[in-house]
């Protein structure tokens, strides 16, 4: 069976936020929500990474994130191009924002082969997510089936 990759939907520009929110630091060390994801994902048995990014932003991630992560899982960056578009689409001239999650996933076509777990970079799951997600792509996954770990929204939201 093939190992599982981790894909992380990084490609937002970040306009209201004003920057890469999907590397801004967080932690007490330095760390993104993005390093917290990565470090659970490898805690729960996560060999292979692919980092769904736009191209201009490749020295950014590779300065703050990749450089520390490649000796502990592999990492793979698909760029999300937006004149990459299925047949009989085109860009509108003035469109500058990616579109979004199914756009993205299409820059994964023919370069992720085996079972794959999707995140959001900017988003925090919880190591118990991570192990839940391996486990059912490496145990239990038989072709064309899906799985979702969701949560309960009245678990999600801040009481402000």
């Amino acid at each position: 069976m093939l190992e599982p990759t981790l894909v992380i939907l990084a490609a937002g520009m970040g306009s209201r936020y004003g920057g890469l929110k999907q590397i801004d630091t967080v932690g007490n060390n330095g760390e993104s929500i993005i390093d917290f994801s990565i470090y659970d994902a490898i805690k729960a048995g996560f060999k292979h990474l692919a980092l769904i990014i736009r191209k201009e932003h490749e020295a950014a991630f590779e300065a703050q994130l990749t450089h520390k992560v490649r000796k502990f899982i592999e990492v793979q960056y698909i760029y999300q191009d937006m004149d990459v578009l299925p047949a009989g689409f085109t860009r509108p001239a003035d469109r500058e924002k990616p579109w979004g999650t199914t756009h993205a996933l299409l820059a994964c076509q023919g370069k992720i082969t085996g079972p794959f777990a999707i995140i959001n970079a900017d988003d925090y799951y919880g190591p118990a997510s991570f192990k839940q997600i391996y486990d059912f792509l490496t145990t239990e996954i038989k072709p064309y089936e899906y799985g979702i770990i969701a949560y309960e929204m009245n678990k999600t939201l801040s009481d402000h």
